[in-house]
């Protein structure tokens, strides 16, 4: 008896899983138009708490890194959402921590190198189409920000005919398309320039030490009384380190110079002459890992969260590696960071939440 029933289970099993395959197509459309409901209807912003919050939607550099897009950086201040920095995969990693392009309310640009403007024209598309926008985008930069927005609209004039031909203006307001370059004028040394300022938020740039890409600059956001520094790509910097007292997070750039120098021999190796020298001048004009430790203790902060990884992490173990003596240099919490990582400054509270929106 026990047999028989085992066996008319395994035929029912049997019967249900030939159906299921029979219908596999209906069935996968219904799983999808579920997923799609959840998704379009999805209010990301409403579900976080009153703070500020940080996301990276580009940890990466001009390497090919399988964790990191180029730099690009969500910072969410109550309701409003700004972007720093637009690499190429900004816009579908914005998607893919499950904002939309359509939210955002500004960009800021630090600097005008490729890895950091490389998505700028996806990206002002999508704000554009995603969201009926009436008004571009505002992009705020330091002077050269003008030619930089004015060449990426140029490039997508075309486009913007196409979207409105097929879509129609209710869908595509012609108004909205593109951004508005706002320049900022050129910072001293020992100086920075206030471009926000509300009782809750305030967003300063400052100059860093990027040379030869001049100009080159950091931010410093508060909102209520959480506050965070961007150090864009920069050497060692005292601009950075006076700007970063007490704040509660420090996102900053790290290049490990003994692993850049692996590559560089490799590329001498092989011959690529050209190659091998980049590898050599790029140390220069970045910060090493133990650096960007020194200033975070030096400063006081809650969190030394890293960006513009160089060069990639591929292997197990390299993080260490990259991080060198940083962990025994600054005492407080410390990340590699990598797509999708996202810290919570609850506004009230001194906690740093960290999560993953990937």
């Amino acid at each position: 008896m026990l047999i028989r029933r085992r066996w008319w289970l395994l035929l029912l099993l049997a019967g249900a899983s030939a159906l299921a395959y029979a219908y596999r197509g209906p069935l996968l459309l219904q799983i999808i138009q579920r997923v799609a409901d959840q998704r379009l209807a999805e209010q990301p912003l409403a579900a976080l708490p009153d703070g500020l919050h940080v996301g990276l939607c580009g940890a990466g550099s001009p390497f090919p890194d399988e964790q990191r897009g180029s730099p690009c950086t969500l910072v969410i201040a109550g309701k409003q959402l700004f972007v720093i920095d637009a690499g190429t995969t900004a816009a579908a990693n914005i998607n893919r921590m499950h904002f939309s392009p359509g939210q955002i309310d500004a960009l800021f640009l630090t600097h005008f190198h490729s890895d950091h403007i490389g998505g700028l024209g996806e990206l002002m598309l999508q704000r554009w189409g995603t969201a009926a926008r009436t008004e571009p985008l505002p992009i705020y930069g330091p002077i050269g920000v003008k030619a930089v927005v004015d060449g990426f609209t140029q490039a997508y004039r075309q486009d913007q005919g196409y979207r409105i031909a097929h879509h129609g203006t209710a869908v595509m307001p012609s108004s909205g398309f593109a951004g508005q370059a706002i320049t900022f004028a050129a910072i001293g040394a020992d100086k920075r320039v206030v471009l926000i300022d509300q009782p809750d938020l305030q967003i300063v740039a400052f100059s860093v030490e990027h040379s030869p890409v001049e100009p080159s600059v950091g931010y410093r956001i508060r909102y209520k009384d959480r506050t965070l520094v961007i150090s864009g790509d920069t050497r060692k910097s005292a601009a950075v380190q006076r700007e970063a007292q007490g704040v509660d997070l420090l996102l900053h750039e790290g290049l490990a110079p003994q692993l850049t120098a692996v590559l560089q021999r490799s590329a001498a190796k092989a011959g690529r002459t050209n190659l091998a020298k980049v590898f050599v001048d790029i140390v220069d004009y970045h910060t090493t890992p133990e650096q960007a430790a020194q200033i975070a203790r030096d400063a006081g902060v809650g969190m030394l969260l890293f960006n513009h990884i160089v060069p990639a992490l591929p292997l197990p173990g390299m993080q260490s590696l990259f991080l060198g003596e940083a962990p025994t240099i600054f005492s407080g919490a410390i990340k590699v960071g990598i797509d999708g990582d996202f810290v919570s400054l609850p506004a009230g509270s001194k906690a740093i939440e960290l999560s993953s929106r990937m």
